[in-house]
């Protein structure tokens, strides 16, 4: 097996990523891009052989040296907010001209008829999704539903204020970054996955009622489910402090979920991972992000 990149190796999905894929491989068949090669995160790993980049995806220089020698480079999507389109393409370009032979991107599941379209995301995934098939290189695209983990930034902390979100009947199957990075893992240490995409959603649809209903069970108190407005769902947001357009990045994603836009169950993950995925109640019950009840 060549060597493996993992960018962004310090954020959350990478960061897993690596530390699962480091259990499978040879320290020094691992190589991370980063903005921080100082970080104590990354000396620890580079004491054991991992060879550290430093650069961004804006810096194709830094890209063209980091992916020397590579084999397989696992592209984790940039942040919302930035020039992504350049970001991506400058990854997809460095890695063909660096001879590197398969790039594994995390782009976000979407229906494919369907015309909803999340700012700062849907657009540029597509974008991303079309220049790697058409760059020759061999590729392998991983289809990311909503995490769990970050579930909760869509309705704030139930337990003070219950979940208020605008109406919607929609489900999501959202899986924990746990999983994606076991999948993540699994295509960079096994054969057979170049030139094809997966829909890693979860094992388990949930709508924003069925959340405050498991909530409401695990804690053993009522925690309501309240419809409200896209305007006074917004107008909360922002008085709760974020700006306009994270609120309006939000809603989009709520509006997502509500159509049933991350509703499909594919099994995708489940096969690459080798188990079923964890489910939204028992991530709710096992690892809560909220605060206590306070009496």
């Amino acid at each position: 097996m060549g060597k493996i990149l993992i960018t962004g190796a310090t954020g959350n999905l990478g960061s897993k990523t690596l530390e699962l894929l480091l259990t499978k491989v040879p320290f020094n068949q691992v190589a991370v891009l980063v903005r921080n090669t100082e970080s104590e995160q990354i000396k620890r790993y580079v004491k054991e052989g991992v060879e550290a980049h430093q650069g961004d995806y804006l810096d194709y220089n830094s890209l063209l040296q980091a992916f020397n020698g590579v084999e397989k480079v696992m592209l984790i999507s940039a942040q919302a907010f930035t020039d992504r389109n350049t970001q991506h393409f400058n990854v997809i370009a460095a890695a063909k001209q660096a001879g590197v032979k398969q790039v594994i991107f995390t782009s976000i599941i979407r229906n494919e008829n369907s015309n909803l379209i999340i700012p700062e995301v849907t657009m540029s995934d597509i974008f991303a999704e079309q220049a790697l098939k058409a760059s020759g290189l061999a590729y392998t695209i991983l289809r990311n539903p909503p995490y769990l983990e970050v579930m909760h930034s869509y309705y704030g902390d139930p337990l003070k204020v219950g979940v208020r979100v605008p109406e919607g009947l929609g489900k999501v199957a959202a899986a924990s970054l746990d999983d994606l990075a076991a999948a993540n893992v699994a295509i960079l240490t096994q054969d057979g996955h170049e030139n094809k995409s997966y829909t890693l959603s979860g094992s388990e649809g949930s709508s924003f009622a069925d959340i405050a209903e498991a909530l409401s069970e695990i804690h053993g108190i009522h925690i309501p489910y309240e419809a409200i407005s896209e305007t006074e769902y917004s107008d909360t947001m922002v008085a709760n402090g974020l700006p306009v357009p994270m609120t309006d990045f939000l809603l989009g994603w709520v509006r997502a979920i509500n159509t049933g836009e991350f509703s499909g169950i594919s099994g995708d993950l489940e096969r690459l991972i080798g188990q079923k995925p964890i489910t939204y109640k028992d991530f709710l019950k096992n690892k809560f992000p909220f605060s206590k009840v306070e009496n």
